[in-house]
């Protein structure tokens, strides 16, 4: 039987995935530049990054990943640079900024976008293993680790869908239109100061 605190911990892991981040900057542009579909695929994709990291925390990775400092590594020199890219990406749209057009995307593309920012995010997974430290108790059983495993990620999805059709709201990417450039520059920013905090990180035993 879980914590009898668990729906505050499930609460707190709904605040700490909505806050401003890598993930929900990427949703919420990408719904405002290309539409509701295009920011629940990438939505979709940073879901499915976190359960990777989530089942592979359940699995003991990130045990694993303690021990073995050179994994953690590689996957925040990775995260860094992907997110430079983006920001650099964005910084190139501010400064020579084009007529808004909805260009083409896959699904797959976009899913692969959200995927790969939270897949390099080393820190998802030391956050998986705290959170099943904090709400499983000692001796835990496999349904009860993979209990919390569901609801955690039911509430990803709550979270991350709800900012892809939010931010595809009409009203928001009217808003969106009318400062694209502004908004391609703060998206720029943070997503600089995100590879610039991943590239800092140090591990911590």
């Amino acid at each position: 039987m879980l914590l009898p605190e668990i729906w505050l911990i499930v609460l707190g892991w709904a605040i700490a995935g909505g806050s401003p981040g890598p993930a929900t900057l990427a949703i919420s542009g990408t719904a405002m530049a290309s539409g509701r579909a295009a920011g629940v695929s990438v939505a979709v994709g940073v879901v499915a990054g976190s359960a990777s990291w989530g089942i592979a925390a359940a699995l003991g990775m990130s045990a694993l990943m303690l021990a073995n400092a050179w994994m953690f590594e590689i996957i925040r020199y990775a995260g860094a640079a992907y997110l430079f890219y983006l920001a650099i990406k964005s910084m190139r749209s501010a400064v020579r900024p084009k007529p808004l057009t909805i260009e083409p995307q896959s699904n797959e593309s976009l899913f692969a976008k959200g995927f790969l920012i939270h897949i390099t995010n080393p820190k998802a997974i030391l956050a998986w293993g705290a959170i099943y430290a904090i709400a499983l108790p000692v001796g835990a059983s496999s349904a009860m680790i993979w209990q919390l495993f569901s609801m955690l990620i039911g509430t990803s999805v709550i979270v991350f869908v709800g900012y892809g059709l939010l931010f595809s709201h009409p009203a928001v990417v009217r808003g969106y239109v009318s400062a694209k450039r502004w908004f391609d520059a703060v998206f720029a920013a943070l997503f600089g100061a995100a590879s610039l905090k991943i590239l800092t990180t140090r591990l911590e035993v």
